[in-house]
């Protein structure tokens, strides 16, 4: 009976993440069901199953580190909105998303991404949680939050996503992000994770080199302005919904690593 109740178990897991993947606008829990032939076995799973999400989330991991591990792979951090239409759904709140372009209501997943020479796919993932909801505890029990669950930056919660993949010891030599995740703690835990990393700042992020002949510093956007049209080079991001995704890219080195190696 359990290899039994196991396979019956795996088959509607599988009709399950089929029809999430579909083409049906809406995917209530009755709408998959009725799409997978029957109520009970899908109403087994999403009610009266019990999931250890992040015991889950560990098997994932290891099962693309398995097939995708590199040195030299790349961990990308990003974040991406759901769109919602009530306000039961845990997280949920009038927020801004790339996803549709401006604020609406949605919920906001940060998820960290493997990305190598194999392969990429999604390693980790965190539920953003506007002050919103930590304030309200009432709101926090409804949607079955953990009762210690505290507010966490986007930002943040990569960083804790980072620490997750160095202490399982996932190979990686660089991190990615846009310019939500290149403030906060997240460069300086790469560097003393002796990690590279390719982070967006605005352009009225500041830097000041050290260590250089040639000191710079000031504005991103005012040291940009200093460099010679020649010193730029034009590349894609790869392919989006309106053609190549094209950014001018320029090398400035603002730091002498080897000098500071050695202080």
């Amino acid at each position: 009976m359990p290899v039994i109740h196991a396979r019956t178990c795996c088959c509607e897991c599988s009709l399950f993440l089929e029809g999430l993947l579909g083409d049906e606008q809406r995917k209530t829990d009755w709408m998959r069901a009725e799409a997978a032939g029957g109520p009970w076995r899908q109403q087994a799973i999403l009610g009266r199953g019990h999931w250890d999400a992040d015991a889950l989330r560990d098997i994932v991991r290891d099962y693309v580190i398995e097939h995708l591990a590199d040195d030299d792979a790349v961990l990308v951090i990003d974040e991406t909105g759901f769109l919602k239409q009530g306000k039961a759904s845990c997280g949920v709140a009038r927020q801004y998303t790339g996803s549709a372009g401006k604020i609406t209501n949605c919920q906001i997943g940060v998820f960290a991404a493997y990305v190598s020479r194999h392969g990429h796919a999604f390693i980790d993932r965190r539920l953003y949680l506007p002050k919103e909801w930590i304030d309200d505890p009432d709101r926090l029990e409804a949607a079955y939050v953990p009762p210690d669950a505290g507010f966490a930056t986007k930002p943040k919660l990569a960083t804790r996503m980072i620490a997750g993949a160095i202490a399982a010891s996932v190979p990686f030599k660089w991190v990615a992000g846009d310019t939500v995740y290149g403030v906060g703690d997240i460069e300086q835990q790469l560097r003393r994770a002796g990690k590279g990393y390719v982070l967006g700042v605005s352009s009225a992020h500041v830097f000041q080199s050290w260590g250089k002949r040639q000191s710079v510093g000031g504005k991103a956007e005012d040291i940009a302005r200093t460099r010679r049209s020649s010193d730029w080079k034009r590349l894609s991001a790869g392919a989006g919904t309106k053609g190549p995704r094209l950014h001018d890219w320029c090398y400035l080195e603002l730091a002498d690593l080897e000098c500071c190696a050695h202080v």
